[in-house]
């Protein structure tokens, strides 16, 4: 009954938001609300998992959100973004930006929260599409799709870290064969959305040499190209630095637990914030306070969605679904699948990837022995095929999705139509590399 009213409560999301048309933020309010009553829970304790599922949402994505937002609209109205674009035609060509983009996404999100990670680059695909006039759901989909693979896959990400810590298993394995599966798994969500998605234009688009700025245009950009990627490398350079000190930091001391404060994604966010401020600096006082209020008002809406999606979330992470799942088998293929199968199940329910990851280890942990996985590759590739399910599939109750498809300015249908099928291919996709490294290596 649990699932069924999971169940219930995804079409009600999708029907309320795509053939009512009402607003994502009161569906899921409403989804939570419907599932903690299906759940049998009381009503105060309800209203309390609710209240700290948004706020636990925002404590770790809100304010990273409004300061990305603000690096966006500044490099936007300073012409940043246009000397970025400048710059990556330059050196990958109208052909190969999207791929472009998929691989910054995948190497950005090996330190960087994907979240916060995708908020940061957001505006590139943005000025990209209008550029050349190639859809902004391809653009945005090969980098979404970049930052999950390396998201559920390589360490120091809190997934697969904490899932190499339950199955006790080598992060230095984690780590190698977690980038040989990441690497395919990004780049299916690039050819899914260079080959499926429907708005991207004919191939004509790509013969035509795209001349992106006049004369006129091109004496308004930065004078030196770094300073346009100076608010985007910044943060990603402080959070790449603690993240790899948060893998094995020992004993913290001054230095450390500076290079930890620094590399806080709220605090690398700010400071890219200040780089904007100060490469902007020629202009006027009111106009950069009018380019804050408006990065303000376009991270409100993003905010109050993800948290809501965040407050769903955790309704259904107040249900153990282990209890209504069980698997047996003596096949350590098998046993891959099921890891594989019983994450995805978790991630389509709840939409929570690092929480998929956390409930499918310590559910596999007792039965290692018992389906042949005992070994260190077998607990390696574990590791990865729960790294596969955890993100098939990204849809209405995973805050990331919302943070896609509302960055993007994407209707709900047309996200789930791009970017949530995507990431259902690239978990299957994940799960058949495991699959074969496991044959090669056993």
């Amino acid at each position: 009954m649990e699932l069924l009213i999971i169940v219930f409560a995804i079409c009600f999301i999708v029907l309320g938001t795509l053939k009512l048309k009402i607003d994502p933020f009161i569906m899921l309010i409403l989804a939570a609300i419907l599932c903690g009553f299906g759940f049998g829970m009381p009503s105060t304790e309800l209203l309390d998992v609710i209240t700290k599922g948004f706020g636990s949402t925002l404590s770790s994505i809100g304010i990273v959100i409004v300061l990305g937002a603000i690096i966006g609209v500044f490099l936007e109205k300073s012409n940043g973004i246009d000397q970025i674009v400048s710059v990556l035609f330059k050196f990958f060509g109208v052909k190969r930006s999207g791929l472009m983009l998929n691989v910054a996404g995948f190497i950005t999100a090996i330190p960087v929260f994907c979240d916060a990670a995708f908020v940061i680059l957001s505006a590139i695909p943005k000025e990209l599409s209008k550029k050349t006039g190639i859809s902004l759901s391809f653009y945005g989909v090969a980098l979404a799709t970049g930052l999950y693979a390396a998201h559920v896959f390589i360490p120091p990400t809190p997934g697969p870290l904490a899932a190499a810590a339950i199955l006790q298993t080598p992060l230095s394995s984690v780590l190698g064969y977690g980038l040989v599966v990441s690497i395919p798994v990004s780049l299916c969500g690039y050819f899914f959305s260079f080959f499926f998605n429907k708005k991207v234009p004919s191939q004509g688009i790509y013969k035509t040499k795209v001349s992106l700025f006049t004369s006129k245009e091109a004496k308004k950009l930065p004078k030196y190209a770094i300073t346009s990627f100076l608010p985007i490398l910044v943060p990603i350079i402080l959070i790449g630095v603690s993240s790899f000190y948060k893998v094995d930091a020992g004993e913290k001391d001054a230095i450390i637990s500076s290079i930890l404060f620094l590399g806080h994604p709220v605090v690398a966010t700010l400071f890219g914030v200040l780089v904007s401020f100060a490469i902007s600096k020629k202009e006027t006082k009111e106009k950069r306070s009018h380019w804050v209020l408006e990065a303000i008002t376009q991270a409100g809406v993003i905010i109050l969605i993800t948290g809501a999606g965040g407050a769903f979330g955790a309704v259904l992470k107040s249900l153990n679904l282990s209890e209504f799942v069980s698997f047996s088998s003596n096949s350590p293929y098998l046993g891959l699948l099921m890891a594989f199968g019983f994450a995805a199940l978790i991630k389509t329910a709840q939409g929570s990837s690092t929480v998929s990851i956390l409930t499918t280890s310590a559910f596999m942990l007792p039965l290692l022995a018992v389906l042949g996985l005992s070994s260190d590759i077998g607990r390696c590739m574990t590791v990865l095929a729960i790294g596969s399910g955890a993100m098939t599939l990204s849809h209405i109750n995973d805050s990331y999705f919302w943070v896609v498809t509302k960055s993007l300015g994407l209707e709900v249908k047309e996200g789930m139509y791009s970017f949530s099928l995507a990431t259902f291919f690239q978990g299957i996709t994940g799960i058949v590399v495991v699959l074969l490294l496991y044959y090669f290596l056993q």
